[in-house]
């Protein structure tokens, strides 16, 4: 790496008519193969956002977009000072998010090697999907209702696109159908789990007694109690639905996109988890909540993804560039010291 560092960062500098002719040099060129390298780059960027997305790292994604911006700059102009900082960081960054995500990496390299063949067999089953998520909804705004009424604490997880793993592993694992009897008797004030969070994940309870980490804002209403305040800090963290019950006052609230609405009623929270949580799981490429990030749809394409696409396009193709332009120094280098050996 320090070599095409080095390569790439001639100590006479490039200015712009050396970078724009290399560029030309580069696109002169184009040809059947390079559009298929752009296109590959493409995905693999699309990939690293959707996943970065999903794990609310959209800040940590945008740092690295902008200390790529400022080491590709330094590099081409021969700024050496800040394209050595930046050479070592990026050294040190790269082996840094892999020990950091390197639960996650295994589990997308899972889902890349499994997603073709799971979506064969899944074929004819997103109509049944479909409908356990509308009797999960139902068994839930039940369940919710009584432990309204009878002034039971309640939290419930709901997952969406977020993996929950270190949270689930925080508590005791159920892995049952949802039933709003079971959700009732896991809230039950002298139930071993009803301190914790219940976690349902694909329409199951996936474990209950879950530990949530609790917001850090300061300007949360002082009457809202820890189940809000951890209900807020998941939201903070993950995509997912946070149903909460007030152990005071009844009150039904919804934690989600760090946000929390109360005064929800049965019907009402019916509604929302229809929009928000099953069309969002079951039908995603057909509805989008109006909370979404995606955004609106333009001729039947998401804004957000369509941004995402072209972001990716953009990212694939400057790293094409890149990475032709250090080639041709390399090769420009290499004959250089071969023709001053005499070989």
């Amino acid at each position: 790496m320090n070599f095409l560092l080095d390569t790439a960062a001639p100590k006479n500098g490039m200015n712009f008519s050396e970078l724009w002719a290399n560029i030309k040099n580069s696109f002169s060129s184009f040809g059947i193969s390079d559009a298929i390298d752009i296109l590959v780059l493409s995905f693999l960027f699309l990939c690293v956002f959707r996943f970065f997305k999903s794990k609310k790292g959209g800040a940590l994604l945008l740092g690295i977009g902008i200390c790529l911006v400022i080491w590709f700059v330094s590099t081409a102009f021969a700024l050496n000072g800040t394209s050595f900082i930046f050479s070592k960081i990026f050294e040190i960054g790269v082996i840094a998010l892999i020990i950091i995500f390197q639960p996650e990496l295994r589990e997308a390299l899972e889902r890349i090697g499994s997603g073709p063949l799971k979506s064969i067999l899944s074929f004819g089953d997103q109509k049944k999907k479909q409908q356990l998520y509308y009797k999960a909804v139902d068994d839930i705004c039940a369940a919710v209702s009584d432990l309204s009424r009878t002034k039971t604490g309640a939290l419930i997880v709901l997952s969406r696109n977020t993996v929950l793993d270190d949270v689930v592993q925080t508590g005791v694992s159920i892995n049952a159908d949802v039933n709003s009897f079971l959700v009732r008797n896991l809230f039950f004030n002298k139930a071993p789990l009803h301190d914790g969070a219940v976690v349902i994940d694909e329409a199951r309870i996936v474990a209950a007694g879950c530990l949530l980490p609790l917001t850090r804002r300061q300007d949360i209403d002082g009457d809202l109690g820890t189940r809000h305040r951890a209900a807020i800090g998941m939201s903070e963290i993950s995509d997912a639905v946070i149903i909460v019950v007030s152990e005071e006052t009844g009150v039904i609230s919804v934690a989600s996109d760090c946000t929390l609405t109360r005064n929800y009623t049965p019907d009402t929270l019916r509604s929302f988890l229809l929009r928000a949580w099953v069309k969002d799981k079951s039908e995603r490429d057909t509805v989008v909540p109006s909370s979404s990030t995606y955004g609106k749809k333009i001729f039947g394409i998401r804004i957000g993804t369509y941004l995402i696409g072209l972001l990716s396009l953009l990212c694939a193709t400057i790293f094409w560039l890149y990475v032709n332009i250090v080639s041709r120094e390399v090769l420009t280098v290499t004959l250089s010291m071969l023709s001053r050996l005499n070989l």
